[in-house]
């Protein structure tokens, strides 16, 4: 089901930004098995049980909607895909569709602004792929600290970032441990600039803050 909130302005061609996943070997094609790895991970760990997902700046779901698509039980996971670019929105709810995954919603929305995730929030697993290294070091510090707000109990966090000069990961690490998470993996290879880190939230929820903003793309 696809959601609608209007066309959101962007600097960049997002839907060709996608095109090197397409690119056996490239350096996106790598990160996305990573993140496809880490998701189907916790699907199998959290297995029969029901489940909710949330992807912010989802791009065209290709991380999720790859592992669903091709797993025995995508009936169980209700997911809400959040995504400002109007082709890669639309691009999303027809691979859902075509999947048969009913349980998925793709919200056509700016992913920056938490009245983007009400009735979506809390989730089981909260997918930031994408964002941090697309955004400043302030907005990376603001979402993190904001998430607990977007977490359930227990909650599983996915995030990526490069490791360009001055590499920030090192200070995202910490701002996900002092804001109630705990690290579970941290996936940098050595001869690649991209990382993705996986934290497990350990602190208690907090309700869904409105009209806050989390981030603006600098891209």
């Amino acid at each position: 089901m696809l959601w609608w909130d209007g066309r959101v302005a962007a600097k960049t061609d997002w839907q060709a930004w996608h095109e090197p996943y397409e690119v056996p070997g490239s350096a996106l094609s790598e990160r996305l098995l990573v993140v496809r790895r880490q998701i189907e991970s916790w699907l199998d760990a959290t297995a029969p049980r029901p489940v909710t997902v949330l992807s912010s700046c989802a791009g065209d779901g290709r991380d999720l909607l790859g592992v669903l698509g091709r797993r025995e039980d995508p009936a169980r996971v209700t997911a809400t895909l959040i995504e400002a670019d109007a082709g890669n929105a639309e691009r999303a709810a027809k691979q859902a569709t075509d999947l048969g995954l009913a349980n998925i919603t793709v919200r056509c929305t700016d992913a920056g602004v938490t009245d983007a995730y009400a009735g979506a929030v809390p989730a089981d697993l909260v997918l930031l792929c994408g964002i941090f290294g697309n955004v400043g070091d302030d907005d990376v510090r603001r979402t993190i600290a904001a998430s607990p707000q977007l977490c359930s109990p227990d909650a599983l966090v996915i995030w990526t970032r490069h490791r360009r000069a001055p590499d920030l990961t090192p200070r995202i690490r910490t701002w996900f441990n002092e804001h109630g998470f705990e690290e579970v993996e941290f996936v940098a290879p050595a001869n690649r600039v991209y990382s993705v880190g996986v934290h497990r939230f350990v602190a208690a929820p907090r309700p869904l803050s409105p009209k806050q903003r989390l981030f603006t793309f600098i891209r």
